[in-house]
């Protein structure tokens, strides 16, 4: 069925597209923040376990969010391993890093998902996608809080 939405279908794919990766940075980054969850130690470990906990638990809503913004926009929203990994920004990690380099590599990947949300703007805007605009808005304002506090646990 036709989707008629006022947002022209070019439009709407560019903007699938854009979220496409915006979602596999934030799998990527809930994977990676999962495993840091379960590989965690050192004098940080409860701090941490508990933290790493709240943030894997709001990614995994976001990837929600994201993947029903893409079904809403009438594509199909990646979802395999393959597809993540060729789009994403985010490295995984090698092996199990010390704490501090969790911490560190979990800044790099919040700071990477805010650039690939901020670089979704522009095509939701010409197109005069409010609901996306929106949700980017909210994930920015996620991400920059969290990548905030993390980095102050390295200062």
């Amino acid at each position: 069925m036709r989707i008629d939405i006022g947002i022209p279908e070019e439009q709407r794919h560019e903007i699938v597209d854009a979220l496409s990766r915006l979602l596999a940075d934030t799998y990527t980054l809930y994977l990676k923040t999962h495993n840091f969850h379960w590989n965690v130690t050192g004098p940080m470990f409860q701090t941490l376990h508990l933290m790493f906990m709240d943030q894997y638990n709001e990614l995994w809503t976001a990837v929600d969010l994201i993947a029903e913004r893409i079904r809403s926009l009438g594509a199909p929203a990646p979802g395999s391993y393959r597809q993540f990994a060729a789009l994403t920004t985010i490295r995984e990690a090698d092996g199990v890093p010390e704490a501090k380099d969790m911490i560190a590599q979990l800044v790099e990947g919040h700071e990477a998902v805010i650039r690939t949300a901020r670089a979704a703007f522009p095509t939701a805007d010409e197109a005069h996608d409010e609901s996306t605009a929106d949700l980017l808005t909210q994930r920015l304002q996620v991400h920059e809080k969290t990548a905030w506090m993390l980095r102050s646990l390295l200062a």
